[in-house]
């Protein structure tokens, strides 16, 4: 484990100003104090691990990550305990998945344990940050990127790692208790052998224009089918899906290669099997989703990541036609889940899984 040096902050945002600041949460528009970033270099490996102010970070022009996009990212929360300690959900399968998004972008791994610690250093830095359970979270953003100066396809040889913290609320502006789908036909997001399964942020930035057209049509998230056949369900722009059926069925599409493996996903395929609901994973087509919801098959779907938790799906739009999802206002299953697993992530629930790890 490397030893962190400490930067002490000369001006730190006031009680005052940072209560007034955390009034009215939205969703990643106010950071913390602190960030913490390790070097890596090839030759030498990661090194000058450094808690300090949050501040911008020098880049080279010629820096690879703006060039060839050498980036991932992680996101996960920290949350305020009944007893007044903070803790995160399930901090090491997102270190998992950090360093598989580091193997498909051609970068190095960061060990799973200094993952963990750099999380911790930053939240016993800014734990003030921390907002009660009944107000947020503190979003905690790890990401990595390539900043070698040079011109040329190939690997990195430098990079930064870097951990920076927002208090949250709600991830939807809206405020409603389902959202509005549009269902993109001509946009994908990721393709077979691509980087879909990868947290980068070039799946982010593909997913931007069919948003924007979404919206256009008053929808909040746009969801994308496969890149072959453009038939099969695979996920929102940043969040999976799931589809509840009245025989007590949850159906979710199957990790393929071009669908994130989201850390809530795989949480709430747990719950819902502890509650009784039977999970398979299995291919679901648009057109059966359509019918499926017209015929009151389906009684509920809703998207599912880090950032919204749950979010009910009420109503699916799209160039081939429109529909509803049961009363269009979301539904028991959804909520059933939602106050299982936030009531783990906020001490309230046994965690009979030991997926909540002490930061502070």
């Amino acid at each position: 484990m490397l030893d962190f040096t400490t930067h002490p902050l000369s001006a730190p945002m006031s009680a005052e100003d940072r209560t007034a600041a955390m009034a009215t949460l939205g969703f990643g528009t106010l950071f913390t104090d602190h960030m913490v970033t390790i070097r890596y270099t090839e030759g030498q490996g990661w090194h000058d691990a450094v808690l300090g102010p949050r501040q911008p970070i020098p880049l080279d022009p010629a820096a690879a990550v703006l060039h060839y996009a050498q980036e991932i990212f992680e996101g996960l929360k920290a949350y305020r305990l009944p007893d007044g300690s903070v803790a995160s959900f399930r901090p090491e399968a997102n270190a998992t998945r950090f360093n598989e998004s580091a193997t498909r972008l051609a970068m190095p791994h960061l060990p799973e344990d200094l993952f963990v610690e750099s999380i911790r250093k930053l939240v016993a830095a800014d734990v003030d940050w921390v907002p009660d359970a009944d107000k947020g979270s503190l979003y905690l953003r790890p990401f990595m990127f390539a900043t070698e100066a040079f011109l040329g396809v190939r690997p990195a040889k430098e990079y930064i790692f870097c951990v920076i913290a927002s208090p949250v609320g709600g991830y939807f502006k809206s405020g409603k208790s389902a959202v509005t789908l549009w269902v993109s036909h001509d946009y994908v997001r990721a393709v077979p052998g691509g980087t879909g399964a990868a947290k980068c942020g070039g799946n982010y930035a593909a997913s931007l224009q069919p948003q924007s057209v979404g919206i256009e049509h008053g929808c909040d998230q746009v969801l994308f089918l496969d890149a072959v056949e453009r038939k099969w369900v695979e996920e929102l722009g940043g969040m999976n899906v799931m589809f509840v059926f009245g025989d007590g069925t949850i159906i979710t599409p199957p990790l393929n290669g071009s669908i994130l493996p989201g850390v809530t996903r795989d949480s709430l395929r747990t719950v819902a099997g502890e509650a009784g609901y039977t999970v398979k994973e299995q291919p679901y087509s648009f057109d059966q989703w359509m019918e499926d919801a017209k015929s009151g098959k389906l009684r509920e779907a809703f998207a599912c990541g880090t950032a919204a938790v749950i979010t009910p799906i009420g109503e699916v739009r799209s160039a081939r036609g429109d529909f509803v999802i049961g009363n269009g206002d979301g539904g028991e299953v959804a909520r059933t889940l939602r106050e299982a697993l936030v009531g783990i992530q906020l001490g309230r629930k046994p965690d009979t899984h030991g997926w909540m790890t002490r930061l502070a």
